[in-house]
């Protein structure tokens, strides 16, 4: 499997299928199980690239600080080893923050789909970037709705994923000072396509603020989906559909 390094880091990645690439970047401090809900309906109509950030999983880190400009060139490492000219970016939460700077800095982003995401990390709710940060299932209340939280086998799985992919505490910390830290200035320079999905009760980062986004970005569009932070797992089916769609009308209009 590939490794890619950043400083003296080793950024592990995995590629899969054929076709347009698609790089998905996690949100806080979660490893690739994130996708498992993506993965299977890209994978096929489009190449997938997934990687573990640094601290993460297979990844190493001899930091203990970062930023979201240091995760975003951490992004590049990964498309420039893999060779991928051109990619649509999918980021969720601080996910979607590291896509929006990897767009600001660098020429190979094609689209931007940006889940649960805001323009500026004082819109995120301290107290509950905590929780989610506890490995306990109580931890998994801002991201799911209460029926979904009754669906055990699916929780558990998420918890043991969570146990064995998931960042260090050290790693998920400095993440969480980035994103606190982020500020996306100059969103009008953005202007690839762009579609903002959000949760219509996420406690992390408000619905308010995902509008927001849309309207700052010139080819931004906004769209509801019914859950909380991570709605994008519990509403698969209606996020895929619109994912897909979106990147399939990109890749029409350039044929």
């Amino acid at each position: 499997m590939p490794f890619t390094s950043v400083e003296d880091d080793s950024i592990y990645y995995e590629t899969d299928g054929t076709g347009p690439t698609v790089a998905f970047v996690n949100d806080i401090g979660y490893g690739a199980w994130l996708w498992g809900w993506q993965y299977a309906s890209l994978c096929g109509p489009f190449e997938t690239v997934v990687f573990d950030p640094r601290g993460t999983g297979r990844s190493d880190t001899q930091s203990a600080s970062d930023s979201v400009e240091t995760c975003a060139a951490a992004v590049e490492a990964v498309l420039s080893d893999h060779g991928a000219r051109r990619v649509h970016l999918v980021g969720a939460g601080f996910g979607g923050m590291v896509a929006l700077a990897y767009a600001s800095e660098y020429n190979r982003a094609r689209s931007l789909t940006l889940m649960g995401t805001a323009l500026n990390g004082d819109r995120v709710a301290g107290s509950i970037l905590e929780q989610m940060g506890e490995m306990r299932p109580e931890s998994l209340e801002p991201c799911f709705s209460d029926a979904f939280l009754e669906e055990r086998e699916i929780i558990e799985g998420i918890l043991d994923w969570r146990r064995d992919e998931d960042a260090s505490a050290n790693a998920r910390e400095a993440q969480a000072s980035a994103m606190r830290a982020f500020e996306c200035e100059k969103p009008y320079e953005i202007t690839i396509p762009a579609l903002v999905l959000h949760g219509s009760d996420d406690p992390l980062i408000p619905m308010q603020a995902g509008n927001e986004l849309a309207d700052s970005l010139p080819s931004g569009r906004f769209e509801t989906l019914t859950g909380r932070h991570l709605a994008f797992i519990e509403a698969s089916k209606h996020a895929n559909d619109m994912i897909l769609g979106f990147l399939e009308s990109i890749e029409s209009t350039n044929e």
